[in-house]
């Protein structure tokens, strides 16, 4: 694989934002017909070379070479006429839309008029070609995320990208689909494809990366290494220069007494249908509940009708020993429950005000940050300096916005707030979703600590090893409704995502 020549090389690229130097004169480069992994914690700068490379971003200096060719991108489109494209987490499909018309959009041919059924036929064809089928009649909202990230590949394999540009492709799909996409990138690499992936997945990097290059702090801290016979914590070690913990020590603790009971709770989306459907379940003190699922089954609706955001249709919620309806006072309620949204910046905090004045958000109007219509500033930088320090949150001052922290900073601010009052119950919601191996280990510390001061927690995540390590028990949701519960300790992987893509628990 090292005798190929490179499909592009990207050469001494610097990058400059307001105050940051966020690529520094950096090499990278990607071999034809070879999945190249590029690693490194948040703010790293390998979301920001990317984006380079698919012209979302024109660089201060540097030079791009695709096929030996140098070329100059000052648009996306400039970038998938030589062949490049990129992938997003998040995906860019028209839910309302067919799966050949979302392929369709953009493309400058035809100008007026669309041959739908021939372009249906290209595209399951394309879709054969690859050993990805998928209905190209489909609406998109009728897809599972794995068929839609499908999607999104032949989106750019339509285009004639030869380099895709893949960020964290796996992070919503289960086992089983991940299984699909791995035999489905190797499949195109003996193509000929050439493919970037990103990812903070070290164990699937290990698995299935022909090269690694390591970023810290805008520059290449390891060039081209061979993901072969390289381990994870070498990895990790290279990524935040310092030895990670992936197997959380935790303490066999005794479980301890009902903190949450939910009895046959039913609740819409946002469109108005239903989400939940009589799901019941049980927190227990001492304990972590993990709630697996694809994304889009009733996860979010369950968070937010638990914490107030949602209000329910039917069924109980009782919390402490007290049921919870629209009579409760939820501002006296969320004294006891602490709650670590998904959206960390838009739900989980307020990115204007400063660090100091988000870590108030739950006792403002407490003493001693408040006295009757006063806030003491004194107290407020007191207790910001504090929590600053015991949960070490890197930060320039107490008074820079949030909007300038790092996600990983971030999320232990949201976690400092919510976890200092010492809650019976504390619901996380995705709580390491795109963070580094160094900050998701701070957060699984953190988890385990409040499970240990005595907190009942539930704990959503898509990731399942995360899950496995940090779970006293594992309950999968599957539209709506529970499909199995099981202990985490000997959990069958397998069975577990299986559940997920709605099989009985008897599988």
């Amino acid at each position: 694989m090292t005798d190929a020549p490179f499909a592009f090389e990207m050469r001494r690229i610097v990058k400059k934002f307001p105050g940051i130097l966020a690529n520094d004169h950096v090499d990278f480069a990607c071999h034809v017909g070879s999945v190249h992994a590029l690693l490194g914690e948040n703010g790293a700068g390998k979301s920001t070379l990317m984006n380079v490379l698919a012209g979302l971003y024109q660089p201060e200096d540097g030079e791009i070479f695709v096929g030996g060719k140098r070329v100059a991108f000052h648009s996306p489109q400039d970038a998938i006429a030589n062949g490049i494209g990129m992938i997003h987490q998040h995906f860019m499909l028209v839910p309302s839309h067919s799966v050949a018309e979302n392929i369709a959009l953009g493309l400058k041919e035809p100008r007026f008029f669309l041959n739908l059924n021939q372009l249906e036929e290209k595209v399951a064809a394309l879709g054969k070609q690859y050993g990805m089928d998928v209905n190209p009649r489909a609406k998109i909202w009728q897809l599972s995320v794995g068929e839609q990230q499908r999607v999104e590949v032949l989106k750019m394999l339509f285009r004639g990208a030869k380099i895709l540009v893949m960020d964290e492709p796996t992070a919503v799909l289960t086992p089983q689909e991940v299984d699909a996409l791995f035999y489905t990138l190797r499949d195109m690499t003996a193509k000929g494809h050439s493919i970037v992936f990103i990812s903070h997945k070290l164990d699937e990097v290990v698995s299935i990366a022909d090269h690694v290059t390591v970023m810290r702090r805008g520059k290449v801290t390891a060039a081209g290494a061979p993901s072969k016979g390289m381990t994870k914590p070498q990895l990790a070690k290279l990524m935040v220069g310092r030895e990670v913990l992936f197997q959380i020590e935790k303490k066999k603790m005794q479980r301890g007494d009902v903190a949450l009971a939910v009895e046959d709770l039913c609740a819409d989306n946002e469109r108005g249908l239903p989400a939940l459907k009589n799901l019941s379940m049980q927190v227990y003190k001492n304990e972590i509940l993990g709630i697996a699922g694809v994304a889009g089954n009733g996860q979010s609706e369950l968070a937010e009708t638990l914490t107030g955001l949602r209000q329910p249709k039917s069924g109980k919620i009782i919390f402490d020993h007290v049921t919870l309806d629209s009579h409760t006072n939820w501002l006296e309620v969320g004294k006891q429950m602490a709650h670590v949204p998904e959206d960390r910046a838009a739900v989980g905090s307020v990115p204007a005000l400063s660090v100091a004045e988000n870590l108030i958000l739950k006792n403002f109007n407490r003493s001693p940050i408040s006295s009757g219509w006063s806030i003491n500033s004194i107290a407020v930088h007191s207790n910001a300096v504090h929590l600053v320090d015991e949960y070490q949150v890197a930060t320039p001052s107490v008074d820079t916005p949030a909007r300038m922290l790092s996600g990983g900073n971030l999320q232990k601010v949201i976690l400092a707030r919510e976890t200092s009052g010492n809650p019976k119950l504390l619901i996380a919601v995705h709580p390491t979703r795109g963070l580094d191996v160094g900050a998701t280990e701070a957060v699984h510390k953190l988890l385990i600590k409040q499970r240990e001061a005595g907190a009942a927690i539930l704990l959503i995540s898509e990731d399942l090893d995360e899950l496995l390590s940090l779970s006293d028990r594992i309950a999968v949701i599957y539209e709506g409704q529970l499909a199995g519960e099981m202990p985490a300790e000997g959990a069958d992987i397998r069975a577990i995502g299986l559940m997920m893509a709605g099989a009985k628990a008897d599988v």
